[in-house]
Protein backbone atom coordinates (compact mmCIF):
# COMPACT_ATOMS: atom_id res chain seq x y z
CA UNK A 1 0.00 0.00 0.00
CA UNK A 2 1.23 3.59 -1.01
CA UNK A 3 1.71 6.23 1.47
CA UNK A 4 -0.48 8.99 -0.29
CA UNK A 5 0.38 12.43 0.34
CA UNK A 6 -2.31 15.42 -0.69
CA UNK A 7 -0.71 18.54 -0.18
CA UNK A 8 -3.51 21.49 0.12
CA UNK A 9 -1.86 24.60 -0.40
CA UNK A 10 -3.68 27.74 -0.24
CA UNK A 11 -1.27 29.55 -2.54
CA UNK A 12 -2.01 29.49 -6.63
CA UNK A 13 1.21 27.25 -6.92
CA UNK A 14 2.18 24.62 -4.53
CA UNK A 15 5.56 24.86 -2.52
CA UNK A 16 8.26 22.93 -3.72
CA UNK A 17 9.79 23.03 -0.62
CA UNK A 18 7.19 20.85 1.15
CA UNK A 19 6.81 18.83 -1.51
CA UNK A 20 10.62 17.60 -1.26
CA UNK A 21 10.47 17.53 1.81
CA UNK A 22 7.30 15.16 2.02
CA UNK A 23 9.19 12.67 0.30
CA UNK A 24 11.84 12.90 2.12
CA UNK A 25 9.87 12.51 5.43
CA UNK A 26 8.21 9.07 3.80
CA UNK A 27 5.54 9.46 1.13
CA UNK A 28 5.41 7.43 -2.19
CA UNK A 29 3.56 10.23 -3.67
CA UNK A 30 2.98 13.65 -3.05
CA UNK A 31 -0.49 14.91 -4.70
CA UNK A 32 0.00 19.14 -4.94
CA UNK A 33 -3.09 20.80 -5.13
CA UNK A 34 -3.09 24.92 -5.44
CA UNK A 35 -5.49 27.48 -4.50
CA UNK A 36 -7.42 25.26 -2.26
CA UNK A 37 -10.16 27.18 0.02
CA UNK A 38 -11.99 25.90 2.84
CA UNK A 39 -15.60 26.00 0.27
CA UNK A 40 -13.76 24.15 -2.37
CA UNK A 41 -12.41 21.46 0.27
CA UNK A 42 -14.86 18.87 0.22
CA UNK A 43 -14.76 16.72 -2.65
CA UNK A 44 -10.96 16.45 -1.92
CA UNK A 45 -11.41 15.53 1.72
CA UNK A 46 -14.12 12.89 0.33
CA UNK A 47 -12.37 11.33 -1.77
CA UNK A 48 -9.17 11.01 1.29
CA UNK A 49 -11.19 9.48 3.30
CA UNK A 50 -13.49 7.10 1.64
CA UNK A 51 -10.95 5.25 -1.08
CA UNK A 52 -9.57 3.08 1.56
CA UNK A 53 -10.42 0.27 4.52
CA UNK A 54 -10.24 1.28 8.15
CA UNK A 55 -7.31 -0.43 8.33
CA UNK A 56 -4.79 1.13 5.30
CA UNK A 57 -6.38 4.77 6.43
CA UNK A 58 -3.28 5.54 8.02
CA UNK A 59 -1.46 5.51 4.21
CA UNK A 60 -3.51 8.54 3.31
CA UNK A 61 -2.54 11.80 4.53
CA UNK A 62 -3.22 15.54 4.23
CA UNK A 63 -0.36 18.65 4.60
CA UNK A 64 -1.48 22.41 4.87
CA UNK A 65 0.15 24.97 3.59
CA UNK A 66 0.75 28.29 1.52
CA UNK A 67 2.22 31.06 2.47
CA UNK A 68 -0.48 32.98 4.29
CA UNK A 69 -0.94 31.35 7.88
CA UNK A 70 -4.34 32.71 8.85
CA UNK A 71 -5.60 31.09 5.27
CA UNK A 72 -4.11 27.91 5.98
CA UNK A 73 -5.44 27.63 9.63
CA UNK A 74 -8.76 27.86 8.01
CA UNK A 75 -8.74 25.75 6.11
CA UNK A 76 -6.93 23.12 8.15
CA UNK A 77 -9.85 23.58 10.11
CA UNK A 78 -12.75 22.95 7.25
CA UNK A 79 -10.53 19.93 6.67
CA UNK A 80 -11.40 18.70 9.95
CA UNK A 81 -14.86 19.18 10.12
CA UNK A 82 -15.31 16.85 7.26
CA UNK A 83 -14.00 14.13 9.22
CA UNK A 84 -16.06 12.02 10.98
CA UNK A 85 -16.32 8.82 13.00
CA UNK A 86 -13.45 6.45 11.63
CA UNK A 87 -13.82 8.49 8.23
CA UNK A 88 -10.48 10.59 8.74
CA UNK A 89 -7.06 10.64 8.07
CA UNK A 90 -4.06 12.10 9.50
CA UNK A 91 -3.33 15.99 8.90
CA UNK A 92 -0.77 18.46 9.38
CA UNK A 93 -0.99 21.98 9.06
CA UNK A 94 2.86 23.84 8.53
CA UNK A 95 1.98 27.52 6.31
CA UNK A 96 4.52 29.52 5.63
CA UNK A 97 6.90 26.65 7.86
CA UNK A 98 5.78 28.81 11.14
CA UNK A 99 4.89 25.80 13.14
CA UNK A 100 8.20 23.52 12.39
CA UNK A 101 10.48 26.50 12.04
CA UNK A 102 9.21 28.16 15.65
CA UNK A 103 9.26 24.92 17.23
CA UNK A 104 12.99 23.96 16.15
CA UNK A 105 13.94 27.21 17.14
CA UNK A 106 11.97 27.41 20.79
CA UNK A 107 12.96 23.82 21.38
CA UNK A 108 16.71 24.65 20.87
CA UNK A 109 16.23 27.51 23.13
CA UNK A 110 14.63 25.76 26.32
CA UNK A 111 16.99 22.48 25.68
CA UNK A 112 18.66 22.01 28.94
CA UNK A 113 17.25 24.48 30.81
CA UNK A 114 13.72 25.79 31.88
CA UNK A 115 12.32 29.22 30.22
CA UNK A 116 10.10 30.01 32.77
CA UNK A 117 9.92 33.43 34.33
CA UNK A 118 11.79 34.46 31.63
CA UNK A 119 10.92 37.36 29.21
CA UNK A 120 11.09 37.34 25.50
CA UNK A 121 10.92 40.18 22.76
CA UNK A 122 9.77 38.72 19.67
CA UNK A 123 10.92 41.30 16.90
CA UNK A 124 8.57 41.17 14.00
CA UNK A 125 6.56 38.89 15.84
CA UNK A 126 3.10 39.45 13.81
CA UNK A 127 4.07 37.01 10.57
CA UNK A 128 3.76 33.56 11.04
CA UNK A 129 6.97 32.35 12.03
CA UNK A 130 6.91 35.42 15.31
CA UNK A 131 3.14 34.56 16.19
CA UNK A 132 4.13 30.48 16.35
CA UNK A 133 7.11 30.78 18.55
CA UNK A 134 5.76 33.60 20.89
CA UNK A 135 3.17 31.12 21.65
CA UNK A 136 5.32 28.14 22.33
CA UNK A 137 7.46 31.01 24.50
CA UNK A 138 4.31 31.65 26.63
CA UNK A 139 3.37 28.61 27.27
CA UNK A 140 6.49 27.87 28.92
CA UNK A 141 6.39 30.11 31.47
CA UNK A 142 7.71 32.94 29.34
CA UNK A 143 6.77 36.37 29.50
CA UNK A 144 6.24 37.68 26.07
CA UNK A 145 6.40 40.98 23.70
CA UNK A 146 5.44 41.08 20.49
CA UNK A 147 7.05 44.05 18.23
CA UNK A 148 5.62 45.41 14.84
CA UNK A 149 5.46 48.46 13.25
CA UNK A 150 1.82 49.46 13.98
CA UNK A 151 0.36 49.33 17.65
CA UNK A 152 -2.98 48.40 16.10
CA UNK A 153 -1.81 45.64 13.83
CA UNK A 154 0.44 44.12 17.16
CA UNK A 155 -2.12 43.95 19.54
CA UNK A 156 -4.67 42.58 17.31
CA UNK A 157 -2.39 39.67 16.47
CA UNK A 158 -1.71 39.45 19.85
CA UNK A 159 -5.30 39.76 20.83
CA UNK A 160 -6.07 36.78 18.33
CA UNK A 161 -2.98 34.73 19.76
CA UNK A 162 -4.43 34.85 23.27
CA UNK A 163 -8.32 33.59 22.08
CA UNK A 164 -7.04 30.69 20.09
CA UNK A 165 -4.00 29.17 22.15
CA UNK A 166 -5.13 30.89 26.11
CA UNK A 167 -1.79 33.11 26.76
CA UNK A 168 -1.18 36.51 27.60
CA UNK A 169 1.32 38.54 25.16
CA UNK A 170 2.46 41.88 25.24
CA UNK A 171 2.25 44.21 22.23
CA UNK A 172 4.81 46.84 21.42
CA UNK A 173 4.91 49.44 18.41
CA UNK A 174 8.48 49.16 17.12
CA UNK A 175 9.09 50.72 13.98
CA UNK A 176 12.63 51.81 13.96
CA UNK A 177 15.76 50.90 15.14
CA UNK A 178 15.84 53.18 18.03
CA UNK A 179 12.05 51.45 19.43
CA UNK A 180 13.33 48.29 18.71
CA UNK A 181 16.53 48.51 21.29
CA UNK A 182 14.31 50.02 23.60
CA UNK A 183 11.61 46.95 23.04
CA UNK A 184 14.49 44.50 23.79
CA UNK A 185 16.57 46.13 26.89
CA UNK A 186 15.00 44.25 29.46
CA UNK A 187 14.91 40.53 27.41
CA UNK A 188 15.96 37.36 28.61
CA UNK A 189 15.63 35.85 24.87
CA UNK A 190 14.93 37.77 21.82
CA UNK A 191 14.14 36.53 18.71
CA UNK A 192 14.05 38.05 15.19
CA UNK A 193 11.40 36.66 12.70
CA UNK A 194 11.42 39.39 9.98
CA UNK A 195 11.29 39.41 6.59
CA UNK A 196 14.45 38.51 4.77
CA UNK A 197 17.28 40.79 4.16
CA UNK A 198 16.07 43.56 6.74
CA UNK A 199 18.21 44.09 9.39
CA UNK A 200 16.27 44.60 12.50
CA UNK A 201 18.75 44.75 15.55
CA UNK A 202 21.62 46.55 15.53
CA UNK A 203 24.68 44.69 17.22
CA UNK A 204 25.44 47.87 19.50
CA UNK A 205 21.88 47.37 20.97
CA UNK A 206 21.95 43.94 21.92
CA UNK A 207 25.49 43.15 22.57
CA UNK A 208 25.94 45.09 26.22
CA UNK A 209 22.59 44.12 27.68
CA UNK A 210 22.81 42.52 31.02
CA UNK A 211 20.10 40.01 31.02
CA UNK A 212 20.05 38.36 28.13
CA UNK A 213 20.77 35.11 27.93
CA UNK A 214 19.66 33.65 24.57
CA UNK A 215 19.11 35.40 20.96
CA UNK A 216 18.03 33.28 17.72
CA UNK A 217 17.28 35.02 14.39
CA UNK A 218 15.38 33.17 11.47
CA UNK A 219 16.58 34.99 9.05
CA UNK A 220 18.45 33.15 6.57
CA UNK A 221 19.12 35.57 3.87
CA UNK A 222 22.01 38.19 4.29
CA UNK A 223 22.40 40.67 5.58
CA UNK A 224 21.19 39.06 9.44
CA UNK A 225 18.07 40.02 10.85
CA UNK A 226 19.94 40.36 14.11
CA UNK A 227 23.41 42.23 13.25
CA UNK A 228 26.17 39.97 14.83
CA UNK A 229 24.17 36.37 14.49
CA UNK A 230 25.74 34.31 11.84
CA UNK A 231 23.47 31.96 10.04
CA UNK A 232 25.22 28.32 11.32
CA UNK A 233 25.42 29.55 14.82
CA UNK A 234 24.07 26.89 17.32
CA UNK A 235 24.80 28.04 20.79
CA UNK A 236 27.30 29.86 20.07
CA UNK A 237 28.64 32.53 22.62
CA UNK A 238 28.37 35.63 21.50
CA UNK A 239 28.49 39.15 23.80
CA UNK A 240 27.35 36.92 26.80
CA UNK A 241 24.67 35.11 25.27
CA UNK A 242 23.51 31.42 23.43
CA UNK A 243 23.18 32.68 20.19
CA UNK A 244 21.13 30.76 16.93
CA UNK A 245 21.37 31.65 13.45
CA UNK A 246 18.80 30.56 10.71
CA UNK A 247 20.65 27.26 9.32
CA UNK A 248 21.76 26.61 13.18
CA UNK A 249 18.45 25.59 13.86
CA UNK A 250 17.41 25.23 10.60
CA UNK A 251 18.67 21.55 10.45
CA UNK A 252 16.28 20.77 13.25
CA UNK A 253 13.57 22.50 11.08
CA UNK A 254 13.79 20.15 8.12
CA UNK A 255 14.57 17.26 10.31
CA UNK A 256 11.45 17.58 12.37
CA UNK A 257 9.49 18.40 8.94
CA UNK A 258 10.10 15.09 7.84
CA UNK A 259 9.75 13.46 10.54
CA UNK A 260 6.33 14.86 11.16
CA UNK A 261 5.40 13.92 7.69
CA UNK A 262 6.69 10.36 8.84
CA UNK A 263 4.32 10.02 11.49
CA UNK A 264 1.16 11.13 9.74
CA UNK A 265 1.43 7.45 8.37
CA UNK A 266 1.79 5.56 11.48
CA UNK A 267 -2.06 6.20 12.14
CA UNK A 268 -5.24 7.71 10.57
CA UNK A 269 -6.53 10.32 12.80
CA UNK A 270 -3.24 11.78 13.78
CA UNK A 271 -3.77 16.16 13.89
CA UNK A 272 -0.12 17.86 13.74
CA UNK A 273 -0.55 21.56 14.81
CA UNK A 274 1.74 24.00 16.47
CA UNK A 275 0.69 22.17 20.00
CA UNK A 276 1.85 18.95 18.57
CA UNK A 277 4.62 20.09 16.27
CA UNK A 278 6.40 21.53 19.51
CA UNK A 279 6.16 18.64 21.67
CA UNK A 280 7.98 16.23 18.76
CA UNK A 281 10.38 18.91 18.50
CA UNK A 282 11.55 18.34 22.15
CA UNK A 283 11.36 15.02 22.06
CA UNK A 284 14.00 14.75 18.80
CA UNK A 285 16.24 17.77 20.71
CA UNK A 286 16.28 15.30 24.10
CA UNK A 287 16.97 12.09 22.01
CA UNK A 288 19.74 14.08 19.94
CA UNK A 289 21.77 14.46 23.51
CA UNK A 290 20.98 10.91 23.88
CA UNK A 291 17.87 11.26 26.47
CA UNK A 292 19.32 14.22 28.85
CA UNK A 293 16.70 16.67 29.05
Amino acid sequence: MKNLLYQWDTDALPSVFDSVVAYDGGADHVIPYGGVTPDRVGPLVEGAIFTRGPKDKRHTAIFVGGSDLSAGAALFKAVQERFFGKFRVSLMLDSNGANTTAAACVALLSSGRSLAGMTATVLAGTGPVGQRAAVMLAREGVSVTLTGRQMEKTRTVCDALERQFDVRLDAVAAPDSDSRAKAVVSANIIISTGAAGVVLLEERHWSGLPKLQLVADANATPPAGIEGVDMMDRGTQRHGALVFGAIGFGTLKLALHRACVGKLFQQNDLVLDATEIYAIAKEMVVQSQGGKS
